[in-house]
């Protein structure tokens, strides 16, 4: 009787812990989709900013500062971004908004420095720690020193530059309102994903030192669901069906079956390797947590825990994705001079 009480007990815990989850996840999708359309650059900015100064709050706390010093290091960020954001202007992303020459044009119309346009610093060491650095943090568990100043330091260097270059992709990619709303996507779907395949098989754990509810069925539920979802948004946004069957009509079997296949697996690739930088961010900051003893990076946001535990798979996706998008226009930039003679 006591047993099955307990059971009843935890049954409506969970529920109630979901009903909190779906409800906040609501509120706040309407005011994300409300502010990534409607607000003007300068005041996306300005928003972003303060969740970057409450994420590095909650940094703070994994660094095992006390409360003065989460504060001073959550101002210092907001102070950064603020600063920061001089580099954040329409000319910026010009490239984006009219094309190259016009992007050329510009550069030798105010005889801008180079580096105005190619300095995304924060960008690439963001995307150079998760991609070759997290990994063997995460294999071989490395826990800093947290009793020790270089500890504190190394931890606190390494979540200022992680959380501003998060910023930097929100506000690099605002410029393009359903570029960033599809990466987004890829976060939640895999999240989403993830959490239920998860709940409903269960099975062999991913990491049960840093992160015991995640299981090997929730990574392939996330992978299945961001790929599924990178298709069908394939599908619907660049009318592919359509185009694949007028290839139906003109070209051979072999053609066909060919196009078919690279679109899939191209998809497919580009959607789990996201997918997987952001079940990496996740695990990254449950080893954080833990290290530090904590649950939840803080309580502000009802079902969820902190900001922190929200952005914590997209402070991986973001940065490398739009690394790799202004790589590929620097590359557009860079050939198009070359081929026009064009000094940079």
């Amino acid at each position: 009787m006591c047993l099955s009480r307990k059971g009843r007990g935890n049954n409506r815990k969970a529920e109630l812990m979901l009903k909190q989850r779906i409800i906040t996840a609501i509120v706040l999708l309407i005011g994300l989709l409300a502010a990534l359309f409607y607000l003007p650059p300068l005041y996306w900015a300005g928003l972003m900013a303060l969740v970057a100064a409450v994420a590095a709050w909650e940094w703070g706390g994994l660094a095992g500062l006390q409360q003065r010093g989460r504060l001073v290091f959550g101002g210092a960020m907001l102070l950064v971004c603020c600063v920061w954001s001089i580099r954040i202007s329409p000319t910026n992303d010009v490239l984006t908004l009219f094309g190259v020459s016009q992007y050329l044009n510009l550069v030798r119309l105010y005889e801008l420095p180079s580096w105005f346009f190619w300095g995304r610093w924060e960008l690439y060491l963001s995307a150079a720690f998760w991609c070759l650095v997290a990994p063997f943090w995460l294999w071989r568990r490395w826990r800093l020193n947290l009793a020790t100043w270089w500890g504190k330091s190394i931890l606190l260097v390494l979540g200022g530059t992680l959380i501003l270059a998060t910023w930097s992709a929100f506000i690099h990619l605002h410029w393009r309102p359903q570029i960033l709303l599809f990466v987004l996507g890829i976060a939640w779907v895999s999240d989403i994903s993830a959490y239920f395949t998860g709940r409903k098989f269960g099975g062999k754990k991913l990491a049960p030192e840093i992160s015991p509810g995640k299981t090997w069925a929730g990574v392939w539920g996330a992978l299945a669901g961001v790929v599924i979802y990178g298709i069908a948004l394939w599908a619907i946004t660049s009318h592919g069906p359509s185009k694949l069957w007028s290839l139906m009509h003109e070209g051979d079997a072999g053609h066909i079956l060919l196009v078919i296949s690279l679109v899939f697996v191209s998809i497919a690739l580009f959607s789990s390797f996201f997918a997987a930088l952001g079940i990496m961010g996740d695990l990254f900051e449950s080893l954080l947590k833990r290290q530090a003893g904590i649950k939840d990076s803080s309580n502000i946001l009802p079902g969820h825990g902190g900001v922190l535990d929200r952005i914590d798979s997209l402070m991986a996706i973001l940065p490398c994705y739009a690394a790799t998008l202004h790589l590929s226009h620097m590359a557009k930039v860079y050939y198009y001079a070359v081929q026009h003679n064009i000094p940079l």
